[in-house]
């Protein structure tokens, strides 16, 4: 291995680090497909390129932003495939982004309903508690 390719090449804890990822996450995306298998020293170690991190990063973006991981092997077989277009990656993410909504509009509905409950809670130590009451109805 040349000195370039050890500057560019990682272990897994390597890449854990670099990206602020955990090693059995990698290792679970290694599992479902997500994230290629990566080449192996003779010594049986894996060494991770900057393709891999860049991949990754690719995956824990898409995750914080909350797509599943089926939408996210979607997209990364667009991508792989070299066929994707603008407009199904745009398709994707306004299906995604109305799931977004749709949850959005839940929080605040059950945000309401908790706000209001816990407003009628004394917060003293008496047996009756009208956030149990709302629970049991």
């Amino acid at each position: 291995m040349s000195d370039h390719e050890a500057a560019t090449t990682f272990t897994r804890g390597q890449l854990a680090q670099k990206t602020g990822c955990n090693h059995e996450t990698i290792r679970y995306y290694e599992k479902i497909g997500m994230m290629p298998d990566p080449p192996r020293t003779e010594a049986g170690y894996r060494i991770y390129a900057q393709a891999h991190a860049r991949r990754l990063q690719f995956i824990l973006r898409a995750r914080e932003l909350g797509f599943s991981i089926d939408d996210i092997k979607g997209l990364l077989a667009l991508v792989d495939g070299g066929t994707q277009t603008c407009a199904e990656v745009k398709e994707r993410t306004e299906r995604h982004l109305a799931d977004i909504r749709e949850k959005i509009t839940d929080l605040r509905r059950i945000e309401d309903i908790l706000a209001k409950t816990a407003a009628r809670c004394s917060g003293t130590d008496v047996p009756e508690c009208p956030i149990l009451e709302a629970l049991a109805s």
